[in-house]
């Protein structure tokens, strides 16, 4: 017969098995728990990043900051070609095309400030916007072709990082079109082509150079009328101010 110890001793170590498989499954349910919220935590993220990719409305810039190539859907479509270039410089190629050569000024290193966030925008001197502030890292514009434009303050920021971007009104004949898609083909290096119906162009292209520092200078390419003279001046443009951004990034 066993002994009031040995009783005792059995009965402690069954309690301590309980406490054990219930701290245990307490443990799993924690787990559980996080697992749930960091599923629900990764799937808010998604979320937010689909609606910042979105793009935009084709307007003075879009919602939000486009996710790349998009193929240029039936804006601009593929089956135009361009001209072969003539190898002169922009100032050359611009009075050709009967196009302007334009500089803003920055204000100083405030104009490399970001934003608070994405919900925040900003009134840029210039249309289209060549510097400025603008949204925070990860937010800004992806290079590639847009049927719907990224925000000014996505394309801003990718200026910044030495990109070249060009505007073209949505309501140029369709054989213009395909020539520009024709031309952002030819090259695709750190260029953005992407629809601007509110400007006084009819087509543009912008950068934002690093000199003089902090602020640097923003350049502007502004065609009134399509010629095929414009490609020799986009090219030309693209090949002067590509990659002199303030922030190079590859």
């Amino acid at each position: 017969m066993a002994s009031r110890k040995d009783e005792k001793a059995r009965l402690r170590e069954e309690r301590e098995e309980r406490e054990r498989a219930a701290a245990a499954g307490a443990r799993r349910k924690r787990l559980v728990g996080y697992g749930a919220a960091g599923v629900l935590g990764v799937a808010t993220l998604v979320a937010l990043i689909a609606v910042a990719l979105a793009g935009g409305d084709g307007g003075d810039g879009g919602d939000g900051v486009g996710g790349g190539a998009q193929g240029g859907g039936d804006l601009f479509p593929a089956g135009g070609d361009v001209p072969q270039s003539r190898g002169v410089d922009v100032g050359q190629a611009a009075e050709l095309a009967g196009c302007g050569l334009t500089d803003t000024k920055s204000r100083g290193e405030a104009d490399r400030f970001h934003t608070e966030g994405a919900s925040e925008r900003v009134k840029y001197g210039d249309n289209p916007p060549t510097l400025g502030r603008h949204w925070p890292p990860g937010l800004q514009a992806q290079d590639g072709l847009y049927s719907s434009a990224p925000a000014d303050e996505a394309l801003v920021h990718t200026m910044e990082h030495g990109r070249i971007i060009v505007w073209v009104k949505p309501t140029l004949p369709e054989e213009v079109r395909q020539t520009l898609r024709a031309l952002f083909d030819e090259d695709v290096y750190h260029l953005v082509m992407a629809p601007r119906e509110k400007m006084p162009y009819a087509v543009a292209a912008t950068a934002w150079n690093s000199d003089p520092e902090p602020g640097g200078t923003g350049r502007t390419l502004g065609c009134p009328r399509w010629n095929e003279g414009v490609v020799g001046a986009l090219r030309a443009f693209k090949e002067r101010h590509r990659d002199r951004g303030p922030e190079f990034v590859n």
